[in-house]
């Protein structure tokens, strides 16, 4: 059984030209139209019981629709649970993050190259430490993004310093995703493999060595890395295949696809 801790879905009246554009900028065809109802055919196809939804504020006053539709996402499918959104910009940082709780959304999603932050900026540390502090998850996008190459706002040099400058629980609230850092593998295994952070396998299965792969789950742990494939810009059911035929064991193989995602979500 199989959780996706990282997929993405649009309102329907604008999928397919937001999902045309992002192929485009990314130079990637979609697995899926980009409506809910895309992602749970695809979840079919590969046998995923349960998708997390993950959307992106990319500017201070889309926080209102994004969670509106985040919220929404959860009331009408049982198959996806779609975290909420917010931006560095947005003003009363606090009073927001309680909105987000209020709507009963389980965490949220920030992407500091489509936002345009760093990640040890104080504006992201102040959301940091507010989500953690109210035990909501933060999936952050990590590394290089193929749309937006020139700079990367997440390396892992800069995410360990924001990790620092953080008082986190015990049990890690903060998910990095693309394995810690996309594309900055050799720096995720010098500054992050054994922090308090889970790593997403979101479009790292299918480019990274799977030498260094296996290397970083077992270093940092296979209770520390959750089963990702960032649809619709990896097909799940080919991700599934891959995952399948890496050599791990039984228990490393369950935590990962469902066990650890299970825990966190409550599933």
């Amino acid at each position: 059984m199989y959780i996706d801790f990282h997929t993405h879905i649009f309102p329907e009246k604008i999928a397919a030209a937001t999902v045309a554009h992002l192929g485009e900028l990314c130079e990637i065809a979609p697995s899926t139209d980009g409506t809910a109802s895309g992602l749970r055919q695809s979840m079919d196809r590969a046998g995923i019981a349960l998708s997390v939804v993950l959307p992106v504020v990319t500017k201070p006053s889309q926080f209102a629709s994004i969670n509106r539709f985040a919220a929404a996402v959860n009331a009408e499918n049982d198959r996806l649970i779609s975290f909420g959104g917010i931006h560095p910009d947005n003003d009363a940082i606090e009073d927001k993050l309680d909105e987000i709780v209020s709507l009963g959304l389980k965490g949220i999603k920030l992407h500091p190259d489509y936002q345009g932050v760093f990640i040890d900026d104080e504006r992201y540390l102040r959301i940091l430490q507010g989500a953690v502090d109210r035990n909501l998850l933060v999936s952050i996008h990590a590394g290089i993004d193929k749309g937006l190459p020139d700079t990367v706002h997440c390396p892992p040099a800069r995410t360990r310093k924001a990790l620092d400058a953080l008082t986190l629980p015990s049990e890690p609230r903060i998910i990095l995703a693309h394995g810690g850092g996309w594309g900055c593998w050799d720096e995720v295994e010098t500054y992050l493999v054994g922090q308090p952070v889970y790593f997403d396998l979101g479009v790292t299965v299918e480019y990274i060595e799977e030498a260094q792969l296996l290397r970083l789950i077992r270093s940092h742990s296979a209770e520390r890395i959750l089963f990702a494939t960032d649809a619709p810009w990896s097909d799940q059911a080919n991700i599934v295949r891959r995952f399948e035929a890496l050599p791990l064991t039984d228990a490393e193989r369950h935590a990962i696809a469902y066990g650890n995602a299970a825990a966190l979500l409550g599933y």
